[in-house]
């Protein structure tokens, strides 16, 4: 049987850094990578650039994400600055850009793969290595014993990955709820007319919960930025739990501000000057001071008001309804795009793990990393950073006990 320090199991970017930090201790680490490849979905990340991270100050990075105590001492421990000084030792540059997101330079996750598999040198790797049991002394699959483990697994979103369900069931930790978390919506209507079409720094709304950014409309839904932001809001409303359930019904509205820079105030004086001023020009040229224009037709065929109409045969109850719908356009919600989803909601209950070395209160010597956990952030760089900087502590942790 082989004897490890530490066994990290999980091939990702938490189980990869933890590994890295755990060895330089001179500890005899291995990964256990259940996959013939590390970091699958690393190179997934970005559209396959990488937003390794934002580079917002820690203060205010914490306050975007829900356990925002819980993270503080991982992200003092390993800071942005630390973490891409760690890639940039290996001539590796970046570039900053809207919002804060970090991506590097040569624009390929793959640089960033593989520098951090250049820095396991000293740290054995095993693939193709599906962790089934872990009994008694930390001996897995009767193969492998180990002082300590650091569980890296991921969540149980993009199962292509190696991400599952099933990575849940290694311990008896207490677990929250698993949902699907920065995920495409599926719409009651049909979109396929509009498909590839993209809303500009629009904002969407659920309940009480707004964001602001880019909408894509796919054949089934929406998507982009200022969606997928919003779902974990709608996802978190829900009562499902993905050990139970993985297609939950979903019986929602949500609402989008199609001109954010005017108020319904603004819009109606707006219309009041120009609908005299220009009022032999068709409602569906104008509508182009507003929308893209791709998108007028749609609109205006769900508010059923007919595009060719000059604005001075406009009447007022047509107006306030352009008004309204430009303010708050509505789509009916009926479903996650499950496959599409981009991180997990839930995991590992907080409650139960040391914030300070990520060790388990409740087993001595185990510890968690990354998205296991019951951690997330919005898109823009925040969940790679859970990743990075758990991992790190993790790893620091058990090799420095």
């Amino acid at each position: 049987m082989e004897e490890y320090d530490i066994a990290v199991i999980g091939g990702g970017p938490a189980g990869m850094m933890a590994a890295i930090a755990a060895s330089r201790n001179s500890s005899k680490v291995v990964l256990l990578e259940k996959n013939p490849k590390l970091g699958r979905k690393l190179l997934m990340t970005g559209g396959g650039r990488c937003n390794i991270t934002n580079r917002k100050p820690i203060k205010k990075l914490l306050n975007f994400y829900p356990q925002k105590n819980f993270l503080k001492h991982s992200f003092y421990t390993l800071t942005n600055e630390k973490l891409l000084s760690f890639f940039e030792e290996k001539g590796l540059s970046f570039i900053e850009e809207d919002d804060n997101r970090i991506f590097p330079e040569t624009e390929k996750s793959s640089d960033i793969l593989n520098i951090l598999i250049d820095y396991l040198d000293d740290v054995t790797i095993r693939y193709d290595f599906e962790v089934k049991s872990i009994v008694e002394n930390f001996i897995i699959n009767d193969e492998i014993k180990a002082g300590k483990i650091i569980i890296a697994t991921g969540g149980a979103t993009y199962p292509q990955t190696g991400c599952s369900i099933e990575n849940y069931t290694l311990t008896s930790h207490p677990l929250t709820d698993i949902r699907y978390g920065l995920v495409p919506l599926i719409t009651k209507k049909d979109l396929s007319d509009i498909a590839g079409i993209t809303l500009y720094d629009v904002i969407a709304s659920y309940g009480k919960s707004k964001t602001k950014g880019n909408v894509l409309f796919s054949h089934v839904g929406l998507t982009g930025p200022g969606i997928i932001n919003l779902s974990n809001e709608i996802s978190e409303d829900i009562n499902y739990n993905l050990l139970e359930n993985d297609n939950p019904e979903i019986d929602v509205e949500i609402a989008i501000d199609l001109c954010p820079d005017f108020t319904r105030e603004n819009l109606q004086d707006k219309f009041t000057i120009d609908f005299q001023a220009k009022g032999k020009t068709m409602v569906k040229n104008y509508l182009r001071l507003f929308l893209t224009s791709n998108f007028i037709d749609f609109f205006l065929d769900e508010i059923n008001i007919d595009g060719e109409t000059q604005l001075s045969r406009i009447d007022k109850k047509s107006k306030n309804r352009l008004i309204e719908n430009l303010k708050r356009f509505t789509f009916e919600i009926t479903a996650f795009n499950k496959n599409l989803a981009k991180v997990t909601i839930g995991g590992i209950n907080l409650d139960d793990v040391n914030p300070k070395t990520m060790e388990s209160s409740l087993t001595p010597n185990l510890y968690f990393a990354g998205e296991v956990l019951d951690l997330h952030g919005p898109t823009g760089g925040y969940n790679l950073k859970i990743a990075f900087s758990t991992g790190y502590l993790a790893g620091l942790s058990a090799s420095e006990k």
